[in-house]
Order: C-alpha cells, then structure tokens, then sequence
C-alpha cells in the first residue's frame, strides 16, 4: 500500500491518502519525535519510487505499510 499524498496538520499530526484511496490521519511524535524535531518536519517528503515517507533526505523515513497500520 504506496503513499500517494500527505499534509502535515499541526506538529507530528499528519494526514495521509493511500494508493487505494484511503485517507487516514496519524501523530508521529511517538513513532519519529526522537528522531525529527519539530524544526525537521517540513523536511517530508515522499518517495514515490517506495511510497514511503521520508524525513531529513531520506535519514528518516517510514514505510508506507507502517503508516498505513499506525494507529498514534
């Protein structure tokens, strides 16, 4: 399941779409705060070839299937 899009909300709260069309909304302070701090998020970005979500030019980054399951 591909990351198509994403907003960040309003510090770790994100909402994401899915390539099936789902759209889901999580906080990732718990799952990424120890390592992107607040100053870092706008450093997001997707990689479309892995559809995954990547912090800090890839130094961090989420699989897409764990965003998809994550429930913070």
């Amino acid at each position: 399941m591909k990351l198509r899009s994403f907003e960040q909300q309003n510090g770790y709260l994100f909402k994401f779409v899915f390539e099936n069309g789902e759209i889901k909304e999580a906080d990732l302070k718990n799952l990424i705060g120890s390592y992107v701090d607040l100053s870092a998020l706008n450093t997001a970005r997707i990689d479309f070839e892995w559809g995954c979500l990547e912090f800090k030019n890839g130094a961090v980054d989420i699989d897409s299937k764990t965003l998809y399951r994550y429930n913070g």
